[in-house]
Order: C-alpha cells, then sequence, then structure tokens
C-alpha cells in the first residue's frame, strides 16, 4: 500500500499502515520552507502549493519568496522600496529580458514602425564587420536619406503592472549597438522616452547626434543608458533610433544598427 500524507498540520508525514511501528514522523516547519527554497519556482507555485491548504500558506508566504530572493542575488535597488508581494518581484526579477522585438533584423522589419525611410530606404543585410557579441549575424542599414524606425513598449502587456512600476521604480536600461561603414561618413540618432499613460513624457534619454568621418575603424560601438528614480506614472516606453549616410551615395552605406535592448532591471544583481 502506498504511503499518504496528511495536511492536519504543515509537517505531518502519514507511514504504511503495514509498518504499525512507525507513527506519524513530524517535519519542522523550517525543513520544509527549506525544502520549498530548493525546489524549482515554479514547482512550489504550480504543484506544491495545490497539495493542501498548509502548503498553500507556505508557497505563498512573503518570508519565502524575500528568501529565495536574497539567495539568488535579487537585492532590492532602494532599501525604502520594499515589494508589496515578493513572488510577483523574485517572478519578475527572473524574467528579465529584452522587450524590443527583432532586435537584429532577423526577420526583417517586422515589430518596428518607419518613421522615415529616405534614399534608398531601410534594409537588412549581413553584418559588415563581427559583431563583438558571437551570434550576431545581421543588422539594419540605413541610406543616404534619413531613416528611422520606433517601437512602443506597453509595460502592463509585458507583465509590469502599474502598481509595480509605480512603487519599485525599476531601473530601466537601454542600449544600442551602431557602426559605420569604413569607407563613408555617417550619422546615427537615438531618442528614447518614458510615457505616462496618456503617452506624454514624463523622462526622455535623447545624446547629440554622433558622426562618423570617412575612413574611419568601421568597428562596432555601443551606447548604454540607465533610466532611474524617475517617479510615478511610467506605463509606455518609445525606442527611436537611426540615421544616414553623409555623403550621399546610392545604396546602403549609412549607419548600421543591431541589438537594441531595452530591460528593465527591478533588483541590484551580484
Amino acid at each position: 500500500m502506498a504511503a499518504t500524507q496528511s495536511c492536519d498540520s504543515f509537517t505531518s508525514i502519514q507511514t504504511p499502515s503495514s509498518l504499525p511501528t512507525m507513527s506519524k514522523v513530524s517535519v519542522p516547519l523550517e525543513v520544509l520552507e527549506e525544502i520549498f527554497l530548493n525546489l524549482p519556482p515554479q514547482q512550489v507555485v504550480l504543484i506544491c502549493r495545490l497539495v493542501c491548504r498548509q502548503w498553500k500558506a507556505i508557497a505563498d508566504s512573503q518570508f519565502l519568496w524575500r528568501d529565495r530572493c536574497r539567495r539568488e542575488g535579487h537585492h532590492l535597488l532602494n532599501a525604502s522600496r520594499v515589494p508589496q508581494d515578493w513572488r510577483s518581484f523574485y517572478f519578475l526579477c527572473k524574467k528579465k529580458r529584452n522587450l524590443l522585438k527583432n532586435p537584429w533584423g532577423e526577420d526583417e522589419m517586422r515589430g518596428w514602425q518607419i518613421l522615415e525611410n529616405n534614399g534608398d530606404r531601410w534594409k537588412v543585410e549581413n553584418v559588415f564587420v563581427a559583431h563583438p557579441r558571437e551570434g550576431i549575424k545581421s543588422n539594419f542599414v540605413t541610406s543616404y536619406g534619413m531613416c528611422s524606425k520606433s517601437q512602443l513598449i506597453e509595460l502592463e502587456s509585458e507583465g509590469y503592472n502599474a502598481s509595480f512600476m509605480d512603487h519599485i521604480q525599476p531601473d530601466i536600461k537601454i542600449s544600442d549597438w551602431y557602426a559605420p561603414r569604413w569607407d563613408c561618413g555617417c550619422q546615427y540618432k537615438i531618442h528614447v522616452e518614458l510615457l505616462n499613460q496618456k503617452k506624454k513624457p514624463i523622462q526622455i534619454f535623447s545624446p547629440e547626434e554622433i558622426y562618423f568621418e570617412q575612413w574611419n575603424d568601421g568597428k562596432w560601438k555601443q551606447i548604454t543608458h540607465v533610466f532611474h528614480n524617475y517617479g510615478p506614472g511610467v506605463r509606455y516606453i518609445r525606442f527611436v533610433h537611426g540615421g544616414k549616410d553623409t555623403q550621399f551615395w546610392a545604396g546602403w552605406y549609412g549607419i548600421r544598427l543591431t541589438d537594441s535592448c531595452v530591460e528593465i532591471c527591478p533588483a541590484m544583481e551580484t
């Protein structure tokens, strides 16, 4: 006969009736919590918390997920902004990812809104110079007229609700890789906005445009920026970049762009 578990307490395990000399084995609460801390988090949520009310209470406890964050190095950016729900905070830390779609042009222009498409228009091509990140084999390239494109990120649809954004105010990190052609001068620009519900700017990152002379090194460069302490109300992020060649050569001799990234960073990683 198989052993059965009793949920009369957090920790009781009923042994088989065929072994009368063994009665209930009491497992201390802290031992059960330690077991949960060492299980895959999805298993704790999808399996353990469904066993009984007591297991659910442990799986839902703030202490369990706060301790899991501590053990895995997800430390608060600001000690005064304590999560209202440590479990949600933990999973948002784990799901940190690039919110921009199609950042390398592997799917042509899909996911991007074309704002300017002058000269011979935007194009996707194989990288002209090897990218520092192995595996990136394609990039967008501009022409002799100004080319720009954008994406609008709706944070709630990506899992970052209003309460979380306003209370935690996680860092928002943006980055972009750009490279000139070595034999042609070109121009690069980037403009990123944090927007409220009405899509009005709360904070803006808009550095001066970058120009390259002809006969440059042709190497990839990265620009990064972190928005922090931006206050409540952020609901969207608008990412815009582009450029052109400055010698008006027919074809695609303008700035090259790839591996653009927007990340929500709820915690300070160690």
